[in-house]
């Protein structure tokens, strides 16, 4: 065995059916009693849900949190919280709402207890992305880490199918790279293809069946571990590309994820041959081809397949290739600018993904 270095995550986890009642619990046990609510404009309704648990003990209300945590969104919800007297923060959503919990949690040293309803992952990364003047830039820090991650199943059954398909191709995307990633090791391993597997097998059910609980518990539990991926080792090209079209292209995050994975790993396939060996193993009608396996999960999945179609506009191909090649990272094969430009072509065009790049 090759020697690998690993660090757990200090999170606790509460997974469940009807865990959003446990959350007065959780409060007491990190000792905090005056929590500050997050959520986007679309979940008031979940902040609702909380409000009637937890009673005239909540602080103040922020339900502004937006697509790729905006600094001036972020500064905005500060401000609030400081004049609040809150001494906790409680985000509920999904990825725009968490990043904005992880935003203030770093800024103000508050205790962060997240609740997510849809399949994103970052509730359980020490990563934040933020967005300031059109560029996202990325940081690390154990501190970003919400301490406290409230997964209720209960909460993600109205989640709409499309977005139910995306998101959870968004928290694959976290696995397949975990599964090639310099620093992997054998722990990671093991939860990206126990991850992959119970999200292939549950995300294309709930497309004909988006009331299944059973469907829905096997959905978020593969999230979970495959968001662990995410926040335990480094990631490749293609959260590299997806972070450059988001931020700069303002696509939404999880339809550009599902777009871009299966041709990110064409991309790396000649390299990662161990890699496309699990993948295909956990992917159903894969025959062995990694790439193969994705592409008819996408189909099975019924999801937008060209960047066109969310706004990118063909001129900014080169663009886009200009920004991915721009700042060096680690990835398992060699940046080259005329193949990077030719997946995010191939992506904008919707086209299958091929293993010719």
């Amino acid at each position: 065995m090759d020697s690998f270095e690993y660090n757990s995550s200090p999170a606790r986890i509460v997974f469940g059916s009807g865990t959003l009642k446990k959350v007065p619990e959780e409060l007491s046990r990190a000792k905090v009693s005056k929590p500050f609510l997050l959520s986007t404009p679309q979940q008031v309704s979940h902040i609702d849900l909380l409000k009637n648990i937890l009673g005239d003990v909540v602080s103040g209300v922020f339900t502004e949190a937006t697509m790729h945590t905006p600094v001036e969104v972020t500064e905005k919800a500060l401000e609030q919280i400081k004049s609040s007297g809150a001494d906790s923060i409680i985000s509920i959503g999904g990825g725009s709402t968490v990043g904005l919990g992880k935003a203030l949690s770093i800024r103000t040293g508050l205790f962060h207890l997240t609740i997510p309803t849809t399949y994103a992952g970052s509730e359980v990364t020490p990563i934040l992305g933020e967005t300031h003047a059109g560029r996202k830039t990325t940081r690390s820090d154990p501190k970003i880490l919400p301490s406290t991650v409230v997964y209720d199943v209960d909460l993600t059954m109205t989640l709409p199918v499309s977005l139910t398909a995306t998101s959870g191709v968004n928290a694959i995307a976290h696995a397949v790279e975990a599964l090639y990633a310099r620093n992997t090791n054998p722990i990671i391993n093991l939860l990206a293809q126990e991850g992959t597997k119970a999200l292939a097998s549950s995300l294309p059910v709930l497309i004909s069946e988006p009331n299944s609980q059973a469907a829905r518990s096997t959905a978020l539990y593969g999230a979970w571990l495959c968001g662990v991926c995410l926040g335990s080792v480094g990631m490749s090209i293609h959260h590299k590309l997806c972070h450059t079209l988001g931020g700069s292209f303002n696509l939404p995050h999880s339809e550009t994820h599902t777009i871009v994975l299966p041709h990110a790993l064409s991309y790396n396939a000649p390299k990662v041959p161990e890699a496309m060996k699990v993948l295909a193993a956990v992917l159903p009608e894969s025959e062995g081809d990694a790439t193969r396996g994705l592409n008819i999960l996408l189909q099975k999945l019924k999801v937008q397949r060209g960047l066109k179609a969310l706004g990118m506009q063909e001129s900014d191909i080169d663009k886009a290739a200009d920004i991915a090649v721009s700042n060096p990272y680690w990835n398992p094969r060699p940046i080259e600018r005329g193949p990077i430009r030719e997946l995010i072509r191939r992506a904008w065009a919707g086209e299958d993904a091929r293993a010719d790049l």
